[in-house]
Order: structure tokens, then C-alpha cells, then sequence
């Protein structure tokens, strides 16, 4: 997608994948499940042209975001505190 940014951030021991694009004051785009951060691409493109930054992080386990092994690093505390 054009002029979005991709890069990896380091949070709670985990690499995670955040999409981002545009100046302004931040809309932070949280996908469903089993989705990513592209399922809100017409989102970002529509808001980013109004003046706003749309961040969309791919969640633990999904897309270019590590996924940890055991499922208890899946608890609502671990996806709440990675964003």
C-alpha cells in the first residue's frame, strides 16, 4: 500500500509489526481475529489524507508480529499491554 511505513518495535519481549502513515494526532487501528493490519488499509489511506497518523499494529501472533509459543502469552493482559 502506498506510503505506509512498516517497522518492527520491541514491546513486552516481543517484536512486533506496526503499519503506519500519515501527521497528525493518532488513530490506533486494532484488527479482529484472525486478521492483520492490512484489514484496515482503505481506513489509514481515507484518514491519513484528513490530517490524522493511522497506526495499525498486527496483535502477538499474526502477520509480521512474533508469536510466542505458549498460550499463556495470549491473556487479554499481554494483547492490552503490547499496544
Amino acid at each position: 500500500m502506498e506510503g505506509v511505513e512498516h517497522r518492527i518495535v520491541k514491546v513486552n519481549g516481543i517484536n512486533m509489526h506496526v503499519a503506519e502513515k500519515g501527521q497528525g494526532p493518532v488513530i490506533l487501528f486494532v484488527h479482529g481475529f484472525p486478521e492483520l493490519w492490512y484489514s484496515w488499509r482503505h481506513q489509514i489511506s481515507a484518514l491519513s489524507s484528513k490530517g490524522y497518523r493511522a497506526v495499525a499494529p498486527d496483535l502477538r501472533g499474526y502477520g509480521g508480529t512474533d508469536a510466542p509459543d505458549s498460550v499463556t502469552c495470549y491473556t487479554c493482559f499481554h494483547i492490552v499491554g503490547d499496544l
